[in-house]
This record gives C-alpha cells, sequence and structure tokens, in this order.
C-alpha cells in the first residue's frame, strides 16, 4: 500500500512539471491533455486508494464465509461467537451456550476463529 501510494504521488509530481510544459507549446489555444489530466489523475488515486482495496476485502469476506463448516467457530456481525452446528446454502444453525442454538444468515458472518476438525459421528 505504501509503494503504491509512493508511485501516485511520484507520478502526480512529474505530471505537475509536465503539463505546465505542454501547456506553453499551444498558445491561445485549449489544450485536451492539461484539461484531462487532473481528472484522470484524480480517478486514478481513488481507484488505488479506495476502490482496490476494498474489492479485495470483499473478496476475502466472501471467500471466509463460503469456507465455513461445521465445527468452526465464528462470530456474527452482532458479536455472537458460536460453534458452527448445521450449515445450509443461506444459513448457518451456531450453537453460543450449551443446548442454546440460533441460525443466522451467511453474509453475516464477521470473522471465523478457529477452523474445527472434521466432527465425529457419535456411534
Amino acid at each position: 500500500m505504501k509503494n503504491c501510494f509512493k508511485s501516485i504521488v511520484i507520478l502526480a509530481v512529474s505530471l505537475s512539471l509536465v503539463l505546465p510544459a505542454f501547456a506553453q507549446e499551444a498558445p491561445g489555444g485549449s489544450n485536451l491533455l492539461s484539461a484531462l489530466a487532473l481528472p484522470l489523475l484524480l480517478l486514478l488515486i481513488f481507484y488505488f486508494l479506495l476502490i482496490r482495496p476494498q474489492q479485495r476485502r470483499q473478496k476475502q469476506h466472501r471467500e471466509m464465509v463460503e469456507g465455513v463448516k461445521r465445527g468452526d467457530t465464528v462470530v456474527s456481525s452482532g458479536g455472537l461467537i458460536g460453534k458452527v452446528t448445521k450449515v445450509t446454502d443461506n444459513e448457518l444453525h451456531i450453537e453460543i451456550a450449551e443446548n442454546v442454538k440460533v441460525k443466522i444468515v451467511r453474509g453475516m458472518v464477521a470473522d471465523v476463529r478457529s477452523k474445527g476438525q472434521p466432527v465425529e459421528e457419535k456411534k
């Protein structure tokens, strides 16, 4: 992230030094390059500093939620911590205390604390 920010700053400084030279070449006329440079630079900065990291976080969260399986310890966005006892398409059944089970929507999982071992079936 820091290297990306440094690259953007270097690009901005170099553009600020080069663009006045281009503007001096076209006397009296409007230069398309100098008119579009600042908006394009701002779009580039927003993409690398805001949009791209947010997309990466969303992808990691989606993969984490899709990978939840029975036996995992999860934290819901409401703060409940429990062990997953049953996984369905859209819901998770979580045991938050002895004989206390709740259902939550998969998307409400905020974190997977520890991966569980495969649950052995009782004989």
